[in-house]
């Protein structure tokens, strides 16, 4: 049972950081920082987008966009953390 909870909250984390990296990516792009003709960046931005994109989704149909920044990824982490630390006992969860 112990790996079962290892792996779900291990799973859990490397989506949080796959989300924040996905986040600094973009503000990177949007200030200017990485060029967005990069093809590399395309590539990352794309596979980091294939990743989120289903998560995001269902969530911005609810929630737009407030003062046009999307609060979406936040909502993912701290909701992602709330269902671990219900489902998990305490000494799995994302807060060792």
């Amino acid at each position: 049972m112990y790996f079962i909870y290892s792996l779900i909250a291990f799973c859990v984390e490397l989506y949080i950081i796959v989300i924040i990296v996905q986040v600094a990516l973009s503000w990177l792009i949007a200030f200017d920082i990485v060029n967005a003709g990069n093809e590399a960046a395309q590539r990352l931005s794309a596979v980091l987008k294939k990743l989120t994109d289903p998560v995001y989704e269902p969530i911005r149909k609810f929630v737009p966009p407030i003062g046009g920044i999307d609060i979406t990824p936040i909502i993912v982490i701290i909701g992602l953390q709330i269902l671990t630390g219900l489902l998990l006992p305490r000494h799995y969860g994302l807060f060792y």
